[in-house]
């Protein structure tokens, strides 16, 4: 009925000149919309993708950053599933079966893949033809180093998952989604069947209906409930007597440097600065969803969890899957694309990645810890230039440990490798 009225009016030229401009864009859709639902679509805000951004919105060097830690990832799964073996060897061929969580996507081979690093993976073939991977010596002893690291660093990833469990509604998360930020925290792998009941004063696990299971929080530690933007703003350190609640802190900024844009944002970047908020910790039942003071608490919450992480940087599907728990937005990319000066989200692959832009000078992370550092050495093992080598078969490896040719290499050149994930 609405769109007949429009319709008759605009044939029958009984309007004035601004009608016309208003009535134009329904001249397209008389038979696909009614102009209420036009106006309706038409006055919802819509979000813009990560992949619309300008061009002056994108940190290349970040986006550096984000495909050299997707490389890391694809190789420390495969040194993971190797070490899990006996004999720390399998057919290539059974790697197939953990694409996923190596993260190579077909058609890239996995063979191939393997190949490209020889610092780091040795191929060889049995009689039958079958190829085979195993770790090098320098590979095995990256693995010890870093198990040693991720042990000393273990009573401090306890107090980040901890503060985690404080933070959240309910003073409990699923351990299955903790595992989605086990290498982002520094986690072993065996986190779950043993890592968890190391440390009973702190946290427990709980086993719910539908075997689901839970890491529960056994005592609230008020010295552990201050932000790190209070620790480094305020100076602020552990008080027993501390009790969190309104906040009233700028979050640091770091715009891309060809964004010439930021000065028509000014009033309101400095409205949002000196916006009074609920701290992470507090209490966050009654919060109205939405609301000012709602959306900053969000932003305070993602700022604390990426300054928990090793390289200040997580998957932004682990975020989303807190959403309940941390009582944050139903549309979290929304708030983390609007505050592109705390935040920047990499559209590299299928999985975005959201950084916390104060924590990085170019492509290079500021504070680095130790497992950051064997990171970077790992990575500086990947890659090779030369020409493909022929892969020996067990008889060609015996005939060579008998003659003393086996010799290991060092004058591989290393470069960057790109595959998508």
């Amino acid at each position: 009925m609405v769109t007949q009225i429009v319709r008759i009016s605009f044939l029958s030229y009984k309007f004035n000149v601004p009608q016309v401009f208003a009535y134009l864009p329904v001249r397209r859709k008389w038979q696909r919309e009614t102009l209420l639902g036009w106006l309706q679509n038409r006055l919802m805000t819509t979000s813009k993708r990560v992949q619309d951004r300008s061009t002056t919105k994108r940190v290349q060097d970040l986006e550096i950053v984000t495909e050299k830690w997707k490389i890391v990832s694809k190789v420390k799964a495969v040194m993971e599933i190797l070490n899990e073996e006996p004999e720390m060897i399998v057919p290539v061929r059974n790697l197939e079966r953990h694409r996923i969580k190596i993260n190579l996507p077909k058609p890239h081979k996995i063979s191939d893949f393997l190949r490209k690093s020889p610092k780091l993976f040795e191929l060889y073939k049995d009689q039958r033809g079958l190829l085979w991977c195993g770790m090098t010596k320098e590979a095995e002893d990256l693995l010890e180093e870093e198990g040693r690291l991720i042990e000393e660093s273990s009573d401090k990833v306890a107090e980040y998952v901890t503060r985690c469990l404080m933070m959240s509604v309910d003073r409990r998360l699923r351990l299955d989604k903790i595992a989605n930020f086990r290498r982002d925290f520094g986690l072993p792998v065996d986190f779950r069947d043993k890592w968890v009941h190391r440390y009973p004063e702190l946290f427990k696990v709980v086993d719910v209906a539908n075997e689901v299971s839970y890491l529960e929080l056994v005592s609230w530690n008020p010295e552990w409930a201050i932000t790190e933007l209070e620790k480094r703003v305020l100076g602020v350190n552990g008080s027993s007597n501390h009790q969190p609640g309104m906040l009233s802190l700028s979050f640091p900024l770091r715009f891309p440097s060809n964004y010439k844009k930021v000065y028509r944002h000014r009033e309101k970047i400095d409205h949002f600065q000196k916006r009074s908020y609920l701290s992470p910790y507090a209490d966050a039942k009654g919060l109205t969803a939405g609301s000012l003071e709602f959306d900053k608490r969000a932003v305070a919450i993602m700022h604390e969890l990426l300054s928990f992480t090793l390289e200040k940087r997580l998957v932004t599907d682990h975020l989303t899957h807190f959403r309940r728990e941390f009582v944050m937005p139903q549309k979290l990319m929304r708030l983390l694309l609007k505050h592109m000066g705390i935040f920047y989200v990499s559209e590299r692959g299928k999985r975005f990645s959201v950084f916390l832009t104060e924590a990085y000078e170019g492509q290079e992370l500021i504070d680095k810890c130790p497992l950051v550092v064997w990171k970077e050495k790992l990575l500086s093992l990947v890659g090779y230039r030369e020409k493909k080598k022929k892969i020996l078969t067990f008889g060609d490896l015996s005939d060579l440990e008998d003659s003393g040719l086996i010799e290991s290499s060092s004058e591989h050149e290393n470069i960057s490798m790109h595959f998508g994930a």
